[in-house]
């Protein structure tokens, strides 16, 4: 009877582990802000219109896109932040458009985020962020011109 009764505590326990764990939602390792400052360095602060969630057709929420601004410097980072295989190395990247020029991206395979940055002084900018989520990239940014200076 004590070997029941310990084989249905174990197994009880390991029913709740796997709930608690399947039911939380990924949380992201880094910020937009900290994407940026590892990768580029300096100061990074949110820009008016400057965040997109990055969701599946079904409404599941894969990643984050932020465009940032770096006064000092007069330039743009734009970090995609990944909510799915968060730790895992999967396909994320983030893409930037300068006024009079063409996209840029940083496409990887990445634990955390994809990061670019581009100077934009006196210039409006595109931004975009993809997650790959299974086996279909799920995408998000805003592709009109915005926070132009």
């Amino acid at each position: 009877m004590r070997r029941f009764a310990r084989r249905l505590a174990v197994s009880i326990l390991s029913a709740t582990v796997a709930a608690v764990t399947l039911a939380a939602p990924a949380q992201a390792a880094f910020t937009a802000a900290q994407a940026c400052n590892n990768d580029f360095g300096g100061s990074w602060a949110h820009v008016s219109d400057g965040h997109r969630s990055i969701t599946t057709p079904s409404g599941t929420k894969v990643g984050d896109v932020y465009l940032m601004y770096n006064s000092a410097s007069a330039t743009n980072c734009v970090a995609t932040i990944k909510r799915v295989s968060v730790g895992t190395n999967s396909g994320v990247s983030a893409g930037i458009r300068v006024e009079g020029s063409s996209w840029a991206y940083d496409p990887g395979s990445y634990k955390y985020y994809a990061a670019i940055q581009r100077s934009a002084r006196d210039k409006c900018v595109m931004y975009s962020g993809e997650v790959l989520y299974g086996t279909s990239w799920q995408s998000a940014g805003r592709y009109s011109w915005g926070n132009c200076g």
